[in-house]
């Protein structure tokens, strides 16, 4: 059989072992999302002085990658629309592709007129009293989600979307706003100026990481729905769950079901077989580093990269501080939050040696093997 043959049976095939492969892609929001029922209440409670009268209340969410918190606000977001289009406007704006005030007001003026405004020759003052005109005119309340908002830290765009959106009331009195904003990091109000940070106010809600049977039931959802029954065996889907939780994170998993099934039916099989997800695995050694690298700033890649790249064992905090300030010079307070957020989205570990001042001297150790990181972030550092 020639190739143009074999490629076309390939893709004319009709059989299949996935009842509903969307099930496994990245923006699926499943219909069951209880494991999140606190958080999506806490945003709700955060809302619901606007249906009488109010002002919503800002919400800071936090959390490592991969624990829900874009699924809850677009759960939350849908549930809204569905009961109080005509009270509220809910935008959700994901700031690794719309980074940019001018970008990020745009994707507001689509969600209220349903069309996007021009992409040259509209200044944005223009742009700012349509989308705050239009609110008043219909006396709608503005909850803008904004996603990864650490893409919006440099050259201090976070805190002049900030002000635009939450002082749209000095101009336009009847208009109401407020913001979500989505981080996975540890610190956040130093990056605002001083101004927008005591108008952003916001109430915390924190999104921990799914635990070893948070993450099987989700995986076994995942399944249920989107393959075929016996598709896979209990014991090939309890070693997925092991692999997703040591690397702990959920996206992983999702995507080792979806590669596992295509292995299967590149071999024509109605079963995933333990090659199969072997396989996964291997293509799937560099995708969880590469996930994370995706949030990350040049300086955090960069302090990935500096510690990769130090000939030294047994390294600790304090001698990589020494090493990293002696090149590149940074104060104690922000190398220390550079750490911390670091291990937070468990690129690196830290132990205490039990030596040190007060016994708190750390150990610093990746989770990455060094030809991992070089592949993935070697194109990437600018500092």
């Amino acid at each position: 059989m020639d190739l143009n043959s074999n490629i076309k049976d390939i893709l004319l095939h009709d059989e299949t072992i996935f009842q509903d492969i969307e099930v496994f892609n990245a923006d699926y929001i499943p219909e069951n999302f209880t494991l999140r029922n606190g958080q999506i209440q806490e945003m709700a409670l955060s809302i619901r002085p606007v249906l009488h009268g109010g002002k919503p209340i800002n919400n800071l969410i936090l959390g490592p990658p991969a624990t829900g918190k874009t699924t809850a606000i677009k759960k939350l977001f849908e549930i809204i629309e569905f009961n109080y289009s005509n009270k509220i406007v809910c935008v959700h704006i994901n700031c690794q592709l719309h980074s940019t005030k001018f970008d990020i007001f745009s994707q507001i003026y689509k969600k209220i007129f349903n069309h996007t405004p021009p992409e040259t020759g509209i200044p944005f003052a223009r742009l700012y009293n349509s989308i705050m005109s239009e609110l008043e005119r219909n006396d709608k309340t503005l909850i803008v989600a904004v996603d990864d908002i650490n893409h919006l830290f440099s050259k201090n765009v976070i805190s002049e979307v900030f002000y635009d959106i939450l002082r749209a009331y000095e101009s336009y009195p009847t208009v109401k706003t407020g913001i979500f904003a989505v981080l996975s990091d540890v610190k956040f109000q130093h990056v605002l100026d001083k101004n927008v940070g005591s108008i952003f106010n916001a109430n915390e809600i924190h999104f921990n990481p799914y635990n070893y049977e948070e993450i099987g039931q989700i995986l076994k959802e995942r399944i249920k729905l989107g393959f075929y029954p016996t598709v896979i065996s209990d014991d090939l889907v309890d070693e997925i769950v092991d692999y997703t939780y040591n690397m702990g994170d959920l996206r992983l998993g999702i995507d080792l079901l979806r590669m596992s099934g295509n292995n299967a039916e590149i071999r024509a099989s109605k079963q995933i077989s333990d090659e199969d997800v072997k396989r996964a695995m291997k293509t799937a050694e560099n995708k969880i580093l590469d996930y994370i690298l995706q949030g990350l700033s040049d300086r955090e890649k960069h302090m990935i990269w500096f510690i990769n790249n130090l000939d030294e064992k047994n390294l600790t905090s304090g001698k990589l501080y020494e090493e990293y300030n002696i090149k590149y010079p940074i104060s104690y307070s922000t190398y220390n939050r550079l750490i911390n957020k670091l291990e937070f989205l468990r690129l690196l570990d830290t132990t205490y040696t039990g030596s040190g001042k007060k016994g708190n001297s750390r150990y610093v150790t990746l989770r990455f093997n060094k030809e991992q990181i070089n592949e993935c972030i070697k194109d990437e550092i600018t500092i």
